[in-house]
């Protein structure tokens, strides 16, 4: 994936920049930061994040704007919506409308990573400015790893700003400074809890109506399901994601089935339960097989299933009673990669 990733300092991209390389995604750096005052604060994070992407070896982009004027003009309209009204819109608008014209696959924003930033605003912002220049926005929450990538940006020895970035927030930090620990404290503790969790599922058939947004044949899974280990991804006390894994012999596996709920699906859930799974086979297994549709290739030759290994002509034509649809596409063809689990 080309992603240009909009990048509002340096330490507030450490965690981003490596969550997504565990992804296989090396985001290109975006610096559009006319919200950030004054001049010397400015060049102070600007020169950091130019060093920084130079020591790691990432692309960057620095679009130059020092924009006190304007952000002045529409902030003193409504300070305490500036957030909404400028800071977000003219940053995320400029970094979308760039990632359209020179043909990246997405865009994203490394504002996702602070609790003190308003995430569902970023979101909705983001959202809207996706569907007005048609590409996507590319979603990811990343506050799960602020204190980590704080901590690491101190041991490499980044500049560590005080305060968000505008002239207000500076004066707004000398007054709320308590408070506003208290509160990103908090919100640091809700979302550590929310952190998901693998687990071993032993009540299989209790989860056939997910299985089956995957699979839509339930004699087929209940093939399979009984001589399969199921895993399952938990976010608090729900089961979001789920994995079948069919053991073929003593030195190969198959995934059978991968499915997440609709309403957490693109967020990398499926991913990381996978990344998890093949993680703890490899210490037995040397190879893991993949059945799926053309649609679906991209996505596991990312998660490492590289090795073409065959193709079942007609398989969803002869084992199906009814017409198999993956998006547009109407199934006929099973096929088969592998990966190899002892990789590094």
């Amino acid at each position: 994936m080309k992603l240009l990733l909009h990048t509002c300092c340096a330490p507030c991209s450490v965690y981003c920049i490596d969550s997504l390389a565990e992804e296989g995604i090396k985001p290109v750096v975006y610096w559009y930061n006319p919200n950030i005052h004054p001049y010397t604060e400015y060049k102070a994070r600007r020169d950091c994040l130019k060093e920084y992407t130079k020591q790691i070896g990432i692309e960057s982009i620095f679009e130059e704007e020092y924009g006190l004027v304007p952000f002045c003009k529409v902030a003193v309209q409504d300070l305490e919506n500036r957030c909404g009204n400028y800071c977000y819109p003219v940053r995320l608008e400029k970094t979308a409308k760039y990632a359209k014209e020179h043909g990246y696959d997405a865009f994203s924003t490394t504002l996702l990573v602070s609790p003190y930033q308003k995430h569902e605003l970023i979101c909705e912002i983001a959202e809207k400015l996706a569907k007005q220049y048609d590409i996507p926005f590319l979603y990811r929450d990343f506050r799960v790893g602020f204190c980590e990538g704080q901590a690491k940006a101190r041991e490499i020895g980044l500049y560590m700003q005080k305060y968000c970035g505008c002239i207000f927030s500076e004066e707004i930090r000398y007054y709320c400074h308590n408070q506003a620990k208290l509160d990103v404290a908090m919100d640091l503790k809700t979302i550590k809890e929310e952190k998901p969790q693998v687990k071993r599922i032993e009540n299989k058939e209790d989860y056939i109506d997910l299985l089956l947004d995957a699979d839509p044949s339930k004699a087929s899974i209940m093939k399979y399901l009984q001589d399969s280990d199921v895993y399952g991804l938990k976010l608090n006390d729900e089961i979001i994601s789920l994995a079948v894994i069919l053991h073929i012999d003593n030195k190969t596996l198959e995934l059978k089935n991968l499915v997440t709920k609709k309403e957490y699906r693109n967020k990398g859930y499926a991913k990381r339960l996978l990344k998890h799974l093949c993680g703890n086979y490899k210490q037995k297994y040397d190879k893991m097989l993949v059945g799926t549709t053309e649609n679906n290739i991209p996505f596991y030759v990312k998660q490492g299933f590289d090795k073409y290994e065959k193709t079942i002509k007609n398989y969803f034509i002869d084992n199906y009673d009814k017409e198999i649809k993956d998006g547009e596409l109407i199934c006929t063809d099973m096929i088969y990669y592998s990966k190899d689990l002892k990789k590094k």
